[in-house]
């Protein structure tokens, strides 16, 4: 029997290996947090919005008053609220309307570094480990690079491997947006040196680590 064809990623991430001598861990995540203030939030803005259009109204048209008129206007800013919690709950898109970028970008970094950490991804031989993390969700990319990387690549030229991948995540392009970073990382990586490091063990996993159910 022939051997499964590696996935176009894994064939990326093991042809970037070979070239530049690092190891690298591509991980797609749903979110990086369950965040249950959101539907509290959407209900609470919706509610008060409907609360307000029918509150000018009635300062409008003060003859619309009527005892009916009242119950029927707090039973539009109740339904409105629950239903906007709802959305919340079963439309992504809806949902990440009411998350803040702050937050999104802290709970997408913790996420990253917590996992980097645990899976022991700092273990390779020459501290040459790098995750590039996608959070779906909150359309989101993190990297973590090991120390071996310090006093070669700055900080901040890291965003060069993430800045591409930001607007294919945008459009749900999940696989092309890995890609986009592996050719970006790449690049720098080149442009920094780095080249194959003698055909050593493959220490880190080449496939992407898929966490979480498909992105809607």
């Amino acid at each position: 029997m022939n051997a499964q064809a590696p996935s176009p990623i894994a064939a990326r991430v093991a042809a970037l290996e070979r070239a530049r001598g690092v190891e690298v861990v591509t991980v797609s995540i749903a979110k990086a947090d369950l965040y249950p203030e959101l539907p509290w939030r959407a209900g609470a803005l919706v509610a008060s919005v409907v609360a307000l259009v029918v509150a000018i109204g009635d300062v409008i048209r003060p003859d619309w008053v009527t005892s009916t008129t009242l119950l029927l206007a707090l039973a539009a800013v109740m339904l409105s609220g629950a239903g906007a919690a709802l959305l919340v709950v079963f439309v992504r898109p809806f949902a990440r309307l009411f998350l803040s970028r702050l937050r999104a970008e802290a709970e997408t970094r913790q996420y990253a570094h917590a996992y980097f950490l645990d899976r022991q991804l700092f273990r390779t031989r020459r501290r040459n480990g790098i995750l590039i993390l996608v959070a779906r969700f909150e359309h989101r990319v993190e990297l973590v690079a090991d120390i071996g990387f310090e006093g070669r690549v700055a900080a901040d030229e890291w965003g060069s491997v993430i800045a591409p991948m930001v607007p294919l995540m945008r459009e749900h392009r999940t696989d092309d947006a890995i890609v986009a970073g592996l050719d970006a990382l790449d690049a720098l990586l080149a442009s920094k040196g780095y080249a194959g490091g003698g055909g050593g063990a493959n220490e880190l996993p080449d496939a992407t680590v898929e966490i979480g159910e498909e992105p809607s």
